[in-house]
C-alpha cells in the first residue's frame, strides 16, 4: 500500500515540476519548488517531494549546511557509518559541513521536506539498492 499519496495534490508550498536538473543524483523520481533562489541570500530554500522509494545520492556539503523540515509523508536520513532514521512530518535534520549523507522517501510512502541548503554539494555515488533496503527495514512502517 502507498501512503501519503495526498502530498501530490495536496502539497503545503506546491510539489514544484520535475526535479530534472538533478536527476542524475536521485535513484526513483523527485520534484523541486525553489522558494528561495535570491543570489543576494547566502542560501537556497526549496521543497522537495520524493515518490515512494526514491533517494538522492550520498553527497557532502562543502563550506556550509543543509537543513531539513519534514513535511509530509514518511522519509529516512542517513548518514556515512550510522543507522537510518525514520522521518515523519515535524522532524527537523542539521547535516553540519562535510558530513556525507542522504535522505529520500521510504518505500511505500510519499516523503516532502523544505531543504535549506548553504554552501557548495558534492554529489557522490548512488546508494545502493541493499543498503537502501537494509536501512528502510530498520524502520517500522
Amino acid at each position: 500500500m502507498i501512503k501519503n499519496e495526498f502530498i501530490k495534490a495536496d502539497s503545503l508550498f506546491g510539489v514544484g515540476e520535475s526535479n530534472d536538473n538533478f536527476a542524475k543524483f536521485f535513484t526513483g523520481k523527485s520534484y523541486l519548488n525553489m522558494l528561495v533562489n535570491d543570489p543576494a541570500v547566502d542560501v537556497g530554500v526549496g521543497n522537495v517531494t520524493f515518490e515512494p522509494g526514491c533517494r538522492n545520492n550520498w553527497h557532502i556539503h562543502r563550506d556550509g549546511y543543509q537543513i531539513l523540515l519534514v513535511t509530509g509523508g514518511e522519509g529516512l536520513y542517513q548518514e556515512d557509518g550510522q543507522t537510518a532514521r525514520h522521518l515523519f512530518p515535524g522532524d527537523v535534520v542539521v547535516t553540519h559541513d562535510g558530513v556525507k549523507h542522504w535522505h529520500g522517501a521510504t518505500p511505500n510512502s510519499w516523503f516532502e521536506h523544505i531543504a535549506i541548503t548553504a554552501g557548495t554539494p558534492e554529489w557522490l555515488e548512488p546508494v545502493a539498492d541493499a543498503d537502501y533496503q537494509v536501512a528502510a527495514e530498520t524502520i517500522s512502517e
